[in-house]
């Protein structure tokens, strides 16, 4: 399985995408292949950003987007906004999305929720409040439910938890974490077997394949209490929810927060291969061999994306020890957290992004196999907001030489540190 990160932007836009295995049959109707699980970050490609007034705060690129319209790029499963803040939630951009769409849903924090429903572009059951995570709290892990590429493999799973700061005056401070465990193929099957479903939309499971097609008890092992359930059909006025006691799910109700949802693809083989990085010009991989009658269940990979920065302790350390190691997903396959540190006097909220020192911690705990910048570029900027703000910037080898430091002597492997150009892949495989 494979994750391919792509920079669209010189800041903090990325195109997330997931695949179950390297090399993919015909693409589906939405530009996918089969078992693929997409998710666009952020998404701001030209024009200004203005916070509340433009002599607050106006921001401008100075790096030209890779892409001039989101409709250059394959439709993503899930747009995600992780700040209510233009920069990140940027109306002109986010209109160029099909609001008819029957693929493409929005995951926001609650305040950007709020504020792209007041857009009415997008259907109100296309958009979706995140919750913030508690590990007590089955429903504030958002799941995705892949269905088996072939019958008699095994199902994927895609989630997505909002972590934020408590008592952040700035309101900037969160993270996105996401993991993906990838659906399969019987081997038996792979080669011959017509695709699980030849749709791409979002659906209900249905409770008897879920059952005969559920995740793979080994590792982990999959909970009884199944999570509540969201539905969202290709008709955008329908969603609803159930909650259910065993893998058969049974009654369904309406919603307004996404819960979980099952993505319908098509069939392909999977391999499994030993994590490497690849881009553009070096690929290193070793397969493995699939059991004689089962599928070998797949490693999570996982991603936090946290563009302003978010403290280890308590916040992500809690959401790594309950949810990413129940999960099998670490070491962390990929950090997306900004490297220069921004500061504004305590009036103005403080601390803007944690930068280096932030982000060297979370890499360190988590084992990230990867650490991307974000949120770094040079943008021209103006208001009183900027006035008295300072900034310590980190050039890619500074950081990647406090990186070495810290993992030296460590035993767990090196962190492999990058800074996309806009327009810029990494494939990472696993």
């Amino acid at each position: 399985m494979s994750l391919k990160i792509k920079h669209l932007n010189g800041d903090t836009t990325f195109l997330l995408t997931f695949s179950p295995a390297d090399h993919r049959p015909a693409l589906n109707r939405y530009g996918h292949p089969p078992g693929t699980f997409s998710v666009l970050v952020d998404p701001w490609l030209s024009g200004p950003s203005s916070m509340w007034h433009p002599k607050f705060l106006l921001s401008k690129h100075t790096v030209p987007s890779c892409i001039s319209n989101l409709s250059q790029i394959p439709e993503p499963n899930i747009v995600l906004v992780s700040q209510e803040k233009p920069d990140h939630c940027h109306e002109p951009t986010l209109r160029q999305l099909d609001p008819t769409s029957s693929l493409t849903n929005v995951l926001a924090i609650p305040a950007a929720a709020k504020k792209i429903r007041g857009m009415k572009h997008f259907h109100p059951s296309r958009v979706h409040a995140l919750p913030a995570y508690s590990s007590k709290d089955e429903d504030s892990i958002v799941r995705f439910y892949i269905p088996p590429l072939t019958y008699g493999g095994t199902s994927g799973e895609a989630t997505i938890a909002y972590i934020p700061a408590k008592m952040d005056v700035s309101g900037l401070h969160n993270a996105i974490g996401i993991t993906y465990r990838p659906p399969t193929a019987a081997p038996f099957l792979s080669q011959y077997s017509p695709p699980l479903s030849t749709c791409s939309n979002f659906s209900f499971p249905n409770p008897q394949q879920y059952r005969l097609n559920n995740m793979p008890p080994t590792p982990p092992e999959t909970p009884i209490q199944r999570p509540r359930t969201l539905s969202v059909s290709t008709n955008p006025s329908t969603i609803s929810t159930a909650s259910s006691t065993s893998p058969a799910m049974s009654q369904t109700s309406s919603a307004s927060t996404a819960r979980s949802t099952t993505h319908s693809l098509h069939a392909h083989s999977p391999s499994f291969h030993s994590p490497s990085f690849h881009t553009h010009t070096h690929t290193h991989s070793t397969s493995s061999t699939n059991s004689n009658h089962h599928p070998r269940p797949a490693k999570t990979l996982s991603v936090i994306y946290s563009p302003h920065g978010l403290t280890y302790s308590p916040y992500l350390s809690h959401y790594a020890t309950t949810h990413l190691v129940p999960q099998a997903a670490l070491p962390l396959t990929t950090l997306i957290h900004g490297f220069d540190r921004v500061e504004n006097p305590w009036y103005m909220g403080g601390n803007v992004n944690a930068g280096l020192p932030g982000g060297v911690e979370i890499a360190k705990n988590l084992m990230a196999r990867c650490w991307i910048g974000a949120h770094d570029e040079d943008k021209e900027n103006s208001g009183v907001s900027v006035l008295k703000i300072r900034m310590r910037k980190y050039g890619l080898n500074e950081v990647r030489e406090l990186v070495r430091r810290e993992w030296s002597g460590g035993g767990g492997g090196e962190c492999e540190v990058r800074a996309l150009d806009c327009g810029e892949e990494l494939v990472m495989r696993s």
